[in-house]
C-alpha cells in the first residue's frame, strides 16, 4: 500500500472519488436529443446506438469529474457493476475511464469484488497482473494467424491504447492499482490475487464488514471459537497480507469497512494494525467524517474514504444545473460542483483527524 499511502499524504486528503455513474446522475442536458438517429429502440440497431450514445455520456461526465478533482484527491475508485450494465461496450468504458483516471496520475481502484478460485481466480487476478504475454519468443505464429493477430491487435489499440512498457508493469487492459474482492471461498479465492499483487507490485480491499443493511445476517454470526464471522474475516486479511508489509508499515492486502459500523471499525483498526481501510459508507449511505475518525491508526494514516454520489452527484443540489443549458455548460457545472463537494469531505476528514487527541 505504500504508493497509496504516499499519494494521501501528496494531496493531505484521505479520500476517494467512486466514479459510479448510472443515467439517473447524468444532467438532463446530457440525455436530451439521445433519441435521434436512432431510429426504432425495439431493434437490435436501434439498442446499440443508444447504448454506444449512452456510454459515451458516460465518458464525458467521468472525464468532467476526473479534470475537475485530479488536483485535490488522491484517487478515484471506480465501480464496474454501473457499466457492465451497459453490456460489452460498458467493460470498454470502464477501462477507458480506468485509464483516464491512470493517465490523470490518480490511483485507480477497481471495485469489481470478484470471488472464485483456482484458474478461474487466476483469470480474475488479471485485473491486476494485466495480460500475460508469450514467453518463447521462438515460437512464431503462420502467416494467417499474424495477419489475423494484427488486425485485432489495431482494433483495440484504436479503442485502448497501449504501450509496451504499460504492458510490463501489468497495466493494460485495466489500469487498476487494486481491486476489491469477496473473501466467501477462503485462502483458494483470496490467495490468487495476492500472488498477482506481489507480482505486480499492486494492493487488494477484501470485503470484512460492509456498510450495506442486511451484512448482519452473516458478518454478525458467531463462530464455535465465540468470535463474530467478520472479525475470523479481519484476522485472515491480517494473516493473508503478513508477508508484504511495505515501507510505511501496511500489507499489500487492505479491508473493506463500512463508516456505517463506527464502533467496529474502530476495534478492527486496533485489531488490524497492518491492514489500510477502505471505507464505503460516506455521505449518502450515511457516514459522517467523525464515524470514521477512529478507523485511521495514532497517525491519521490507515484509510482511505470513499465517497460517490455525494461528490459526482453534488450538481444536483445547484440550481444553476436546472436551466436550459449546454452539453459543455452542464459537463462544466458537474466538475465545479464535484470539486467543490471532494474539498468540503477533505477538510471534513481532515478536521476531525486533526481534533483527535
Amino acid at each position: 500500500m505504500d504508493k497509496l499511502v504516499e499519494a494521501i499524504r501528496n494531496f493531505d486528503n484521505p479520500s476517494v472519488v467512486g466514479l459510479d455513474p448510472t443515467v439517473s446522475l447524468l444532467p438532463p442536458q446530457l440525455l436530451e436529443g439521445m433519441e435521434e438517429g436512432i431510429g426504432d429502440f425495439d431493434t437490435m440497431k436501434g439498442q446499440e446506438l443508444w447504448v454506444a450514445a449512452l456510454n459515451q455520456r458516460f465518458m464525458d461526465f467521468n472525464a468532467s469529474i476526473i479534470d475537475a478533482v485530479k488536483d485535490i484527491v488522491p484517487a478515484v475508485k471506480v465501480q464496474i457493476a454501473m457499466y457492465e450494465a451497459l453490456g460489452p461496450a460498458g467493460v470498454l468504458t470502464f477501462a477507458q475511464t480506468c485509464r483516464m483516471a491512470h493517465d490523470a496520475g490518480l490511483h485507480v481502484i477497481g471495485d469489481i469484488k470478484r470471488g472464485d478460485i483456482g484458474s478461474t481466480a487466476a483469470a480474475y487476478a488479471s485485473h491486476l497482473s494485466g495480460i500475460a504475454c508469450p514467453k518463447d519468443e521462438t515460437a512464431q505464429p503462420s502467416r494467417e494467424a499474424a495477419s489475423a493477430d494484427a488486425n485485432a491487435a489495431a482494433t483495440d489499440a484504436a479503442v485502448v491504447h497501449a504501450s509496451h512498457s504499460d504492458r510490463e508493469i501489468g497495466s493494460f487492459p485495466w489500469f487498476e492499482d487494486s481491486v476489491t474482492v469477496n473473501p466467501y471461498l477462503g485462502s483458494d479465492g483470496i490467495v490468487p490475487f495476492v500472488d498477482a499483487a506481489d507480482e505486480a507490485d499492486k494492493d487488494i480491499f477484501v470485503l470484512v464488514r460492509t456498510s450495506n443493511p442486511s451484512s448482519d445476517e452473516f458478518q454478525e454470526l458467531m463462530t464455535e471459537n465465540g468470535e463474530r464471522l467478520y472479525e475470523h474475516v479481519a484476522d485472515r486479511v491480517e494473516q493473508w497480507g503478513a508477508e508484504s508489509l511495505g515501507t510505511h508499515g501496511f500489507s499489500r492486502v487492505g479491508a473493506v469497512v463500512g463508516a456505517t459500523h463506527p464502533q467496529v471499525g474502530a476495534a478492527l483498526r486496533a485489531r488490524m494494525p497492518h491492514t489500510m481501510f477502505l471505507i464505503p459508507g460516506y455521505g449518502a449511505q450515511g457516514g459522517t467524517a467523525s464515524d470514521v475518525a477512529a478507523m485511521f491508526d495514532i497517525h491519521g494514516e490507515g484509510a482511505i474514504v470513499n465517497s460517490s454520489r455525494g461528490i459526482i452527484g453534488a450538481w444536483r443540489k445547484d440550481p444553476a444545473c436546472k436551466g436550459p443549458l449546454s452539453i459543455e455548460d452542464s459537463l462544466h457545472l458537474v466538475g465545479m460542483n464535484a470539486r467543490r463537494a471532494a474539498l468540503d469531505m477533505r477538510a471534513k476528514l481532515n478536521t476531525v483527524l486533526n481534533e483527535r487527541p
